[in-house]
């Protein structure tokens, strides 16, 4: 009797269409991986999440609720696309690897509020896939494009209110570094004159298969209504920090010369702005730049 229950109990639960079994974990992904004969491809940087708690993290970060729209980035197997879903939110993923369609239909059967865009985020039109109204961006990124992409994103002006991303850890430390920093650079400006950025977890190797060789992190990037600082031109604005960072060991009176300026003429640029010309790029705040890039000639 206890048995033909038990058996009647599972027969229910198999026949219900919202049972979708965790992803997140080792024994799943590994299943998944060997059904679909699947290896992680080295040239687009794949390395599958096993740890729900990071998962679930990750859904944390980005504050879902129910009902928000979310673009996420290379979804893989749907580890992170399941708990996005679970938690309510509306998922259109971009995905590039043409073997992963047929393993999502799978893994994530059931899911009524999950789209699926085939294609490179970078060739991708965001905008007409994502519609109208604010969205989030949550990705588990490819850690050789990471920069592009965010700076995609961030560039484009589109309306995101919140990225929340898993990145190298020397990636998160360069997006939230300080001036006068070693690592401070052109991407620490870009990040932090967009957004609000935020290290939320430290993320072992030994949550994904294959564990990386390096550390990751989740980094939250709360998207500002308005830039920090005010510039007139903001393409000048970011010509300069691009002519600052180029050459990193160049005074910024011979750096700016790489955009055009004589070196009379980039002396006294900076000396109107109030920033002696012997300073390099990694000591300026945003401020500074800004100071620069609206006393350059028009």
């Amino acid at each position: 009797m206890a048995e033909n229950a038990d058996m009647a109990v599972r027969e229910a639960a198999d026949s219900t269409v919202h049972v979708h079994p965790i992803i997140a974990g080792r024994q799943a992904t590994k299943r998944i991986l060997d059904k679909f004969h699947l290896r992680a491809a080295k040239k687009l940087g794949q390395n599958f999440l096993i740890d729900k708690s990071v998962v679930d993290g990750i859904v944390r970060a980005a504050g879902i609720v129910p009902g928000d729209r979310v673009l996420e980035i290379g979804p893989g197997i749907g580890t992170l696309t399941q708990g996005l879903l679970e938690a309510g939110a509306d998922v259109t993923a971009v995905e590039l690897d043409k073997k992963l369609p047929a393993v999502l239909s799978e893994t994530l059967a059931g899911y009524e509020h999950f789209h699926l865009v085939e294609g490179d985020i970078l060739k991708t039109d965001i905008r007409a896939i994502m519609g109208d109204g604010t969205f989030k961006v949550a990705a588990n990124l490819p850690y050789y494009i990471t920069t592009p992409i965010l700076l995609t994103l961030l560039e484009e002006k589109l309306p995101i209110s919140r990225i929340v991303t898993m990145v190298q850890k020397e990636v998160a430390e360069r997006m939230t570094a300080a001036p006068g920093s070693r690592i401070y650079g052109a991407l620490s400006v870009a990040v932090q004159y967009y957004t609000e950025p935020e290290v939320m977890i430290d993320v072992p190797p030994a949550s994904f298969i294959p564990p990386p060789e390096v550390d990751s992190v989740v980094i939250r990037c709360d998207v500002r209504e308005e830039p920090p600082v005010s510039v007139k031109d903001e393409k000048t604005f970011f010509r300069v920090v691009k002519a600052a960072f180029g050459q990193r060991r160049k005074t910024l009176h011979n750096a700016l010369c790489s955009v055009g300026l004589t070196k009379d003429l980039s002396k006294e640029v900076l000396l109107r702005a109030g920033i002696d010309p012997r300073r390099r790029g990694e000591t300026l705040s945003l401020e500074e730049f800004a100071l620069i890039a609206d006393n350059m000639p028009s």
